[in-house]
């Protein structure tokens, strides 16, 4: 791909995705978009970005689709799931006793995996939570992902991949060669197609939100941009949680790293 094509597919990406695409990823581009080039009679990836140019929506949204990573699996790292059952799920039994309700986010919930391991880690938690109304909420700029998730039907491999075998033989049932969610587990959760460069006002206020893994991808601007929003969009008490790699010192004064939570942030005072 000629440099300019380059610039422009990056631009492009940036804008509709916050998606930050450098200049060594040219083997990234060419096994995820080659693919829909050729579906599209296009032989080179230089002939694609002419048709990107050109506008095409369909498929501008077909290559960020391709180009957004949508690695996920269940339980993964554990340490969030772990945290939330021993500190964050007590606090919110506490604070919201009154209410009863608790809103849970998984922003760029890919397939499903996240959400449906908090159903299923609150699922666990059900005598503790009789008369509470619970809402998990996954949303993925990727709409073909978001059917995945809403068919909530996953190979072997992946519910080989974090998921304990007690919960496996719980919650799922086998079909053919693949496993498929329980329904009690699937109507937790809300799927909705959302983009994180978008604002956040029509998603209502979450108690928690897991944002893990996706801040990487963007560059510092956006994701500062990112936080603060997020901030927003919780209250007072709300907490988040991030990936390993990513952290919110020297991007947002909106939250403060929980003390001995690795990867656990809460929305910090607003100074007056």
């Amino acid at each position: 791909m000629n440099p300019l094509d380059f610039q422009y597919l990056a631009d492009m990406l940036k804008a509709r995705s916050g998606l930050i695409l450098t200049g060594d990823k040219g083997y990234l581009v060419e096994s995820r978009l080659l693919p829909i080039a050729r579906k599209r009679g296009l032989s080179t990836l230089d002939g694609l970005v002419g048709a990107l140019r050109r506008k095409d929506e369909l498929l501008i949204r077909e290559v960020v689709e391709a180009m957004t990573t949508n690695e996920s699996f269940f339980f993964r790292d554990n340490t969030p799931f772990d945290t939330f059952k021993a500190y964050v799920l007590p606090r919110l039994l506490q604070s919201r006793a009154d209410s009863k309700r608790i809103r849970i986010w998984s922003a760029a919930a890919s397939t499903g995996q996240e959400p449906y391991s908090l159903a299923m880690l609150l699922s666990e938690q059900k005598a503790q939570l009789a008369g509470w109304r619970i809402e998990i909420m996954g949303t993925d700029i990727s709409s073909e992902v978001l059917l995945r998730a809403r068919a909530g039907l996953y190979t072997q491999f992946e519910v080989q991949r974090g998921l304990p075998i007690q919960l496996l033989v719980k919650y799922f049932k086998k079909e053919g060669d693949q496993w498929r969610i329980a329904p009690e587990i699937r109507s937790m959760v809300q799927f909705r197609e959302y983009n994180l460069l978008d604002g956040f006002g029509s998603l209502g206020r979450c108690d928690v939100i897991y944002c893990r893994n996706v801040l990487i991808y963007f560059d510092q601007p956006t994701k500062a941009n990112v936080l603060d929003r997020l901030a927003d969009a919780m209250p007072d008490d709300g907490m988040l949680f991030l990936g390993a790699a990513e952290t919110v010192l020297g991007l947002s004064n909106r939250f403060r790293p929980v003390k001995d939570r690795r990867g656990l942030y809460e929305v910090a005072p607003v100074s007056r």
